[in-house]
């Protein structure tokens, strides 16, 4: 990967944090890898006893699609597979584990769009 790819990665997981934490979530952990994979977020609903599994995906255009397009239902099962590493790996316990995917869209002329789905596996 190159380093302005990566570079926006970072940014797009930065802006996704902070949307997270205004609506009340607790980020636990970020870039959490082991064999299996990598999960950009891990954060915690308290008030809910949720643990929540973020996938993040940042683009500069839609000309390859819409960054929420990118996750793929085989994704989706690997973050499903990567949840329960995450949970058997840190000894946590939790009533609910939620899988959400933000996606943001890079703007030339504005502010990015965010678009944050809830409970998609």
């Amino acid at each position: 990967m190159g380093t302005q790819h990566l570079q926006r990665g970072r940014w797009g997981e930065d802006l996704a944090v902070r949307h997270l934490e205004r609506l009340g979530l607790t980020v636990i952990d970020r870039n959490w890898r082991c064999r299996e994979g990598e999960i950009d977020i891990v954060a915690g609903d308290v008030a809910h006893d949720t643990i929540v599994i973020c996938e993040v995906k940042t683009r500069s255009s839609e000309d390859f699609g819409s960054p929420l397009a990118a996750v793929t239902p085989r994704k989706l099962r690997r973050l499903r597979a990567l949840a329960g590493a995450w949970m058997r790996a840190h000894d946590h316990h939790a009533r609910e584990v939620r899988i959400d995917v933000i996606g943001i869209l890079l703007s030339r002329s504005g502010a990015p769009s965010l678009e944050h789905l809830r409970g998609v596996a």
